[in-house]
């Protein structure tokens, strides 16, 4: 079940390794404004506010994740193939939010799917998702070697092994029973997602996606304005994902060492540097190489802590909206309003404007993180009506 496991992780992330690297500078070459490519790149989270939710409640209610994973696989490859049809940007901004919402249904399923089936080695989970990471570098140092000799516009021809890695992986995922979960008591959700150290959960990763927005947006518009080459700008990208991977093979150490609110402070602290690094030091290519090292604690340690958080306070009644919650306002709302928001500082001022904007979101993060973040309570808690 190891390598079943891992499979999907692997293909599912090759997709965003090809994807969020390039996938503006595409847009770049098609044409469109910088406002334009921060709506375009904001779809790509604006469907996890609604999507994963809907997919959440499907799978909690019915148990058939499994199905539900590959529709999603299938039908979100077909609507992508939209993109071929150059439909221009009323028409791909169609296509991009008809694709999203069926392929960003996969992960927060397949998260549940995979810590179900680890049961009490969830401490294996980092080895399970690190698959995802060698799978976005894999295919970010591909992409970006093809692309050195290939134009730009060649990208969605390029993404199409990729979904068909997907789909093929999702049917050899074996499926589930379809038990249905018994009913939760009554008001038990309300009283988790009301609960002020979940709140404070969700806004301090509700704050750290809109710091990434100016990342998954503009770094490679950023980077290629400072001179780099696209293979190059893979390569950074895969160097943050290596340093994520490492960090995924030791978070159980950390977790035993240190308090989840000491690892979310410090976190927060780098990625708050490293946002500044990005913006102001770029031309210094051992300055940008730390920066990228510091993807390990602004992606890997956070959502590492998140997915186990979530689980601690959600328990097994609302662990499929839990996850889908934390897609949704985090992830979703998040990612859009700082992909939206990156795009008027970089039309109005700069690229290195709107990294600075992530450092500023990082400073009310670790605030609001010193004052309410607290470890999941006891399982009394949980089911409180």
């Amino acid at each position: 079940m190891y390598w079943r496991l891992s499979n999907l992780y692997f293909w599912f992330f090759a997709l965003l390794g090809g994807l969020l690297p390039y996938w503006s500078l595409y847009l770049e070459g098609q044409g469109f404004t910088y406002l334009q490519i921060a709506t375009l790149m904001a779809t790509i989270q604006l469907t996890k506010i609604v999507a994963p939710s809907v997919w959440g409640w499907l799978g909690d209610r019915s148990g058939q994740r499994v199905r539900l994973v590959r529709f999603g696989a299938i039908t979100g490859s077909l609507f992508f193939a939209g993109v071929f049809l150059e439909p221009g940007f009323y028409g791909l901004l169609l296509v991009m939010l008809a694709f999203t919402f069926f392929w960003n249904a996969i992960l927060p399923l397949y998260e549940v799917i995979t810590l179900r089936t680890l049961g009490q080695r969830k401490d294996k989970y980092g080895k399970v998702r690190l698959w995802g990471s060698v799978g976005f570098i894999v295919a970010v140092g591909l992409v970006g070697a093809i692309l050195e000799y290939v134009p730009i516009q060649s990208l969605p021809w390029l993404l199409l092994p990729v979904f068909a890695g997907i789909a093929i992986s999702a049917f050899l995922v074996p499926s589930e029973q379809g038990e249905r979960k018994p009913p939760a008591p009554k008001g038990s959700l309300k009283a988790i997602v009301t609960h002020p150290a979940v709140v404070a959960f969700f806004l301090m990763n509700f704050l750290l996606q809109v710091s990434h927005g100016a990342y998954y947006t503009f770094f490679s518009i950023h980077l290629e304005q400072h001179g780099y080459g696209k293979l190059s700008i893979g390569l950074l990208w895969s160097l943050g994902v290596i340093a994520e991977i490492g960090l995924f093979l030791v978070m159980h150490r950390l977790s035993r060492r240190f308090s989840i609110r000491q690892i979310a402070i410090g976190a927060l602290t780098l990625t708050m540097i490293r946002w500044v690094l990005i913006a102001e030091v770029t031309d210094v290519l051992a300055v940008l190489i730390f920066a990228q090292c510091l993807h390990a604690a602004s992606y890997g340690a956070l959502h590492a802590l998140s997915v186990q958080y979530i689980q601690g306070f959600f328990g097994k009644h609302h662990h499929g909206q839990g996850q889908a919650l934390y897609s949704g306002l985090t992830f979703g709302a998040g990612g859009a309003l700082g992909a939206w928001m990156s795009g008027f500082l970089v039309d109005g001022f700069s690229t290195s404007a709107a990294f600075w904007g992530g450092a500023a979101a990082m400073l009310v993060a670790i605030v609001i993180t010193w004052r309410g973040l607290r470890p999941p309570p006891a399982p009394a808690i949980q089911t409180a009506g």
